[in-house]
């Protein structure tokens, strides 16, 4: 992994360097798969009908193992979420793999997975079978600091669109209907609802469109919202209480509305528990310190697609920490943050302890007939 930090780092600021939106991520792919090709990877762009998806794959073995690369930047605030540790971790994992794969008798792949802030580009690609032979799937994502078993909470991606009419706002505003204030009303009720939320439950959003101009009655507006919940089960219950307030919303104003999905829905993860040990052992023997697995579930990290992923294979989504200077993800300073020194050896620690682990599976008699069984279930 020495030999490849130099072009890991540069990979990992390059990214950074050109934060690109779910979806558009073109030149972020071209870089990362830019260095798997030049180290023997046989690398397909554009699978599962997406532009900015690839699938570099090294080796013949029975045993198919995956690291997953993100490169989507937010938008504004960048790679504040550390997109570009995680596409140059995942990087440095396949390269370390590559050499020793036939030994090993396993396939190493790098998948480059676009669209993870919102969009889902995994949940897409399992749908459309890019991870149907994979065996398990593993991903380190950056944070403040280190966690193993990381989970995350399920996720409803919406937008609520509600119709009244137009007016003059001033000289006719009985003729209008005004959408804006079933937005309005939505959230008033939607924040009364927050008192009565079952533990592990949130939602937030924003007002996307109120108008065009204060003396004309908005005849349109919309409203872009996150549920969010522990379980898949748990967010259906919540995404039926929302919609009554969404209808609130619309009844009291004369307005009409409509639900549609932005995203496909996201579940929670599920990290596989002997890969997550695994992972433990090899960042602890890197001299870093993971929170306490009794501390693990107190505070989930937000909602990723790689959930979808661990509800179908054997996966993991570690969290290895850099200092952010007390800057918590999403945040400009965490975006800062991802290109110091401090994440430039979370890149080249994720992708030692990724490897390593990859290696103990493919090397433990039993973990590797489990993950081999478990494929050919599917």
């Amino acid at each position: 992994m020495s030999a490849a930090r130099s072009d890991l780092v540069a990979l990992s600021h390059s990214v950074h360097a050109e934060p690109e939106l779910a979806f558009e991520e073109y030149r972020s792919a071209a870089k990362v798969t830019e260095v798997l090709r030049g180290r023997g990877f046989e690398v397909r762009t554009g699978v599962a009908e997406l532009p900015t998806a690839f699938d570099a794959t090294f080796g013949g073995g029975e045993l198919v193992l995956a690291v997953l690369a993100e490169y989507d930047a937010l938008p504004e605030i960048g790679h504040a979420c550390g997109h570009n540790i995680i596409a140059a971790s995942a990087v440095g994992a396949g390269l370390a793999l590559a050499p020793i794969a036939d030994t090993l008798g396993i396939t190493v792949r790098v998948i480059g997975t676009p669209a993870e802030e919102s969009g889902g580009g995994k949940v897409l690609m399992l749908e459309r079978g890019v991870f149907d032979d994979v065996a398990a799937a593993l991903m380190v994502h950056p944070g403040p600091f280190d966690i193993v078993g990381a989970t995350s909470l399920a996720l409803a991606d919406i937008a609520v669109t509600f119709t009244g009419r137009e007016a003059h706002a001033s000289a006719a505003p009985e003729f209008g209907r005004n959408a804006a204030d079933a937005t309005t009303v939505s959230q008033v009720a939607l924040a009364l609802l927050r008192q009565h939320l079952s533990p592990g439950q949130q939602l937030h959003g924003i007002v996307s469109d109120g108008g065009v101009a204060p003396n004309i009655v908005p005849a349109r507006a919309e409203m872009l919202y996150y549920l969010r919940a522990r379980t898949a089960e748990s967010l259906d219950e919540l995404a039926a209480r929302a919609e009554s307030c969404f209808a609130a919303g619309a009844l009291a104003t004369g307005c009409t509305h409509a639900v549609r999905t932005v995203s496909p829905t996201y579940t929670e993860l599920r990290p596989d528990p002997w890969l997550a040990d695994a992972y433990r052992e090899e960042i602890v023997d890197l001299g870093r310190t993971p929170l306490p697995v009794e501390l693990e579930s107190s505070r989930p990290l937000g909602s990723t697609d790689m959930g979808n992923v661990t509800h179908v294979l054997p996966g993991i989504h570690p969290v290895v920490g850099i200092d952010s200077g007390g800057a918590v993800t999403h945040q400009p300073e965490f975006a800062a943050a991802a290109v110091t020194e401090s994440a430039d050896q979370a890149v080249v620690d994720g992708a030692t302890a990724l490897a390593r682990t990859a290696i103990r599976a493919a090397l433990d008699e039993g973990q590797r007939g489990r993950l081999l069984e478990g494929v050919a279930r599917r």
